[in-house]
């Protein structure tokens, strides 16, 4: 399986995201189906000011949004010889999506995505995230190719 640390240069050249939505910070290690990533959780993101003052918890739909985030890179990684240039890989499908612990402001989480099944353009995942060792999140989801609108 091949290792890497990939800086914020990298990630951004591999998906559109940007700040303030980007999550993904580091790329701890991947392969053609399977990558591991990292989100320290910042104490002044965004979300924290409304969701919930005096007790900022992260929302599970940005704990959510970062395993997909994880997804896309691996897709752009280029080590899918089917994936289309010029094509985005956008979520079909969310299922059994398990949250198991509340995150804090400064934490860090951790992502395993992984590749279970290919179907044309689709992608069928299965996602862990971890916090500390303890388990976040599990949730399995789909992906397909979409074609970018032309200018």
């Amino acid at each position: 399986m091949a290792s890497s640390t990939a800086a914020r240069a990298e990630i951004e050249a591999l998906i559109p995201h940007r700040d303030p939505f980007l999550f993904v910070d580091r790329i701890v290690e991947r392969s053609a189906d399977r990558i591991v990533t990292e989100w320290h959780v910042a104490p002044d993101l965004f979300a924290f000011r409304g969701h919930y003052p005096g007790y900022p918890v992260l929302p599970g739909v940005l704990i959510s949004e970062f395993t997909f985030q994880s997804a896309a890179c691996l897709f752009a990684s280029g080590a899918d010889p089917k994936v289309v240039s010029g094509a985005v890989p956008v979520l079909t499908k969310i299922e059994d999506a398990r949250f198991r612990r509340v995150v804090r402001p400064g934490e860090t989480l951790r992502a395993e995505v992984e590749v279970t099944e290919r179907l044309g353009s689709a992608r069928y995942c299965k996602a862990l995230v971890t916090c500390s060792g303890e388990t976040v999140l599990r949730l399995r989801f789909t992906v397909a190719e979409a074609a970018l609108p032309q200018p």
